[in-house]
């Protein structure tokens, strides 16, 4: 990757400001100052985020905001209240008191004697979805925001529910945030106050998958800080990024449909992460990018950003199902608004065990799937680790109803959401389909391109799920991710229907039954007919960056991913680990600028019986230290999930030590209503 070692503006980096707030707290930022801003002021690019400044995304920090101010910007990177070296408790995600707190941030940042009353915001997760919810506020000074890997409706696209259905990823990322709050701040940069504020953290940790799974519904819990509600309240600029691999990229659609100000979109073939440095390729100069978008946006310069068209996206091909992808084989693509005016949507038919362009007369087939469908499914979003995408799907399509096409005599070209929809019944009052697009290579590999979950409960809508009336004939529409996505000739399309997807989705608390009429069942893409003009798009620039921080590898830690199978009990346990080292698995990570020492751990376990949805257990253990001299902080944290016909059970416990002394110990279980999950 290609480092830049000198730019326009030299640098200087404040380690600290404190950023008073209404009610007295103080929030935590680290600014990186262009040399000019000390005698001419300049615009400003704000970062929000819980995810420690000064240490877990100093790695990452230092290289993004260094090189904005390198280029004219006062960077500053805002530690959220409670989080990092902010004072303050975190309740909870996106609270309106996060969004209170950006407006004085945002506030207090142009009044500051280096920036000249224009700012943005940038974020990725976290950090995009509360760019969006702040400029839905309209503070004055906000002009553009660049917002990646987030969304715009919070129960349908997060990390908690889709399509109605429990994702486990609840757990795992509502642990990891459990985990994440309860770290103290610096105490080099809290001083001596810091153990209580640590205590205090502590002592108001919330058990927080707990705290989601009790809004099983789309109620208002999830509507604050969905943008969806109101897209007018927006009037910035947007420029929404993402992946194909990620878990929010259903959001940049909608966005480019609902937004009414100026507004771009990026979509590549990436995970959760970075255009510059995403697994898989290809990684482009996003920096460079972005600082077009500051420059026409914040300075009122012509970079030409605005006079390109206002979507581009990487129409991906064939590649052999593998681990990891280094490239994803592909092309660019552009298109002048959303949705796309040329695209045309193409119908086939699923008939009995085949996808025709014609009805065949109806008929009726059935799948009871087992528990065990969807174990090569991948992460529900990944991070471009090996092993977090989806694999070969022919295990998982023998498990599952499915439908092939003819092979194909010429190439097809997809861009949009493709749509199942389903003349089905059950034979339970709570179930769940999966629909899975597979393409078939001639030699019989199996690759995902796009899936789309139901609760059927939820057919009518998030937030009044009905119950299923067993034997009943019922009218679904299942609508997959978007993609785009490119079918070469030779190649097979492929409907793969499942009742089960584990572990991306808790299981319903019985087996189904479900039966497709076949004739009356459709598919429908969104067909893109190709254009010789995407040849000629201009290229994206090599990745650039600033420099990195000096750290120090201690231990080394390789991820591990692993499938058991217990022929005697018929269970099967998949598991994520890191193995090695003395820390329990994890990297030990010095960081040298600041003489702190670093940990991380966390080990994921799903458990199952295929024939028995109720033996569905999950559970994660993980392991946090920091280091410095003689200041030892460790904090452990372990969180399981199980549940019968009525109720989900979630345990907890929560324990931290300084140096050799165990300063706090809590447990937690609780029992949370299933309510048609």
């Amino acid at each position: 990757m290609k480092v830049v070692r000198t730019f326009p503006s030299d640098v200087r980096v404040i380690e600290n400001a404190w950023i008073p707030m209404r009610d007295g707290v103080r929030l935590a930022a680290r600014i990186w100052l262009p040399a000019e801003a000390q005698h001419s002021p300049v615009p400003a690019v704000l970062e929000y985020m819980p995810y420690r400044k000064r240490d877990f995304t100093r790695l990452r920090d230092e290289p993004l905001h260094h090189y904005f101010a390198g280029h004219g910007y006062a960077s500053i990177r805002l530690d959220v209240r409670g989080t990092g070296d902010s004072e303050g408790i975190l309740r909870d995600e996106y609270l309106e008191q996060e969004q209170d707190d950006a407006v004085d941030a945002i506030d207090w940042i142009t009044r500051q004697p280096w920036c000249n009353g224009r700012l943005g915001m940038i974020g990725l997760s976290w950090g995009g979805f509360n760019s969006l919810q702040v400029a839905a506020r309209r503070p004055p000074a906000l002009k553009a925001i660049i917002t990646m890997c987030s969304t715009d409706d919070r129960y349908a696209d997060d990390a908690h529910f889709k399509g109605g259905c429990l994702l486990n990823e609840n757990l795992v990322w509502g642990s990891a945030f459990f985990a994440l709050n309860a770290c103290p701040p610096d105490p080099e940069i809290a001083g001596p106050a810091w153990r209580d504020q640590w205590l205090q953290r502590l002592e108001h940790n919330r058990l927080f998958p707990a705290v989601w799974m009790r809004h099983p519904r789309r109620d208002a819990y999830w509507k604050h800080g969905s943008v969806c509600e109101d897209y007018a309240a927006i009037e910035c600029a947007v420029y929404a990024v993402g992946g194909w691999a990620d878990g929010y990229v259903n959001a940049i659609p909608r966005l480019m449909q609902g937004l009414r100000s100026p507004k771009k979109a990026l979509i590549g073939p990436w995970p959760h992460a970075f255009p510059h440095a995403a697994v898989p390729g290809p990684r482009i100069g996003f920096f460079q990018e972005a600082v077009r978008w500051w420059d026409y946006w914040l300075r009122g310069e012509d970079t030409g950003i605005m006079d390109e068209p206002p979507v581009r996206a990487w129409m991906e091909s064939w590649v052999p199902p593998a681990p990891r992808h280094d490239e994803r084989p592909g092309h660019w693509i552009a298109e002048p608004q959303w949705p796309p005016p040329d695209i045309a949507t193409r119908r086939w038919h699923l008939n009995v065990m085949s996808l025709g362009r014609q009805p065949d007369p109806g008929d009726a087939v059935r799948i009871r799937s087992p528990q065990t469908t969807g174990l090569r499914g991948g992460d529900f979003y990944g991070f471009g680790a090996d092993g977090d995408a989806p694999l070969d799907q022919r295990a998982d399509d023998g498990k599952s109803l499915v439908f092939d096409s003819d092979p194909l005599e010429e190439q097809l070209d997809i861009l949009g959401a493709p749509v199942v929809k389903l003349d089905l019944s059950v034979d339970r009052q709570v179930a769940h389909v999966m629909v899975r697009l597979n393409d078939v290579a001639p030699d019989g590999a199996s690759g995902r391109v796009s899936y789309g979950v139901m609760n059927l409960c939820h057919r009518n809508g998030h937030e009044e799920p009905e119950a299923l009336q067993p034997g009943r004939r019922y009218r679904v529409a299942v609508q997959l991710n978007d993609i785009a996505y490119s079918f070469a000739p030779g190649h097979t399309l492929r409907i793969a229907v499942s009742t089960a997807y584990w572990p991306m989705i808790w299981p319903a608390p019985e087996a189904v039954e479900l039966t497709i009429h076949t004739g009356d069942s459709t598919l429908d893409l969104p067909v893109r007919p190709p254009r010789p003009e995407d040849e000629l798009l201009p290229a994206f620039g090599a990745p650039e960056r600033g420099p990195e921080p000096e750290q120090t590898t201690l231990e080394m830690a390789e991820p591990q991913r692993m499938v058991e199978l217990d022929l005697t009990t018929e269970e099967t346990v998949y598991t994520t680990f890191a193995d090695g080292g003395d820390f329990g698995g994890a990297a030990l990570t010095r960081i040298e600028d600041i003489d702190l020492t670093v940990g991380y751990t966390m080990r994921k376990e799903f458990r199952i019986d295929e024939n028995y949805p109720l033996s569905a257990r999950a559970r994660t253990e993980q392991k946090t230290i920091f280091r410095r001299d003689d200041w030892r902080i460790r904090i452990e944290c372990r969180t399981a999930l199980s549940g019968d016909r009525d109720n989900f059970r979630m345990q907890a416990s929560l324990q931290a030590w300084e140096g050799g002394e165990l300063v706090f110990q809590r447990d937690w279980d609780e029992r949370i209503p299933r309510d048609f999950l």
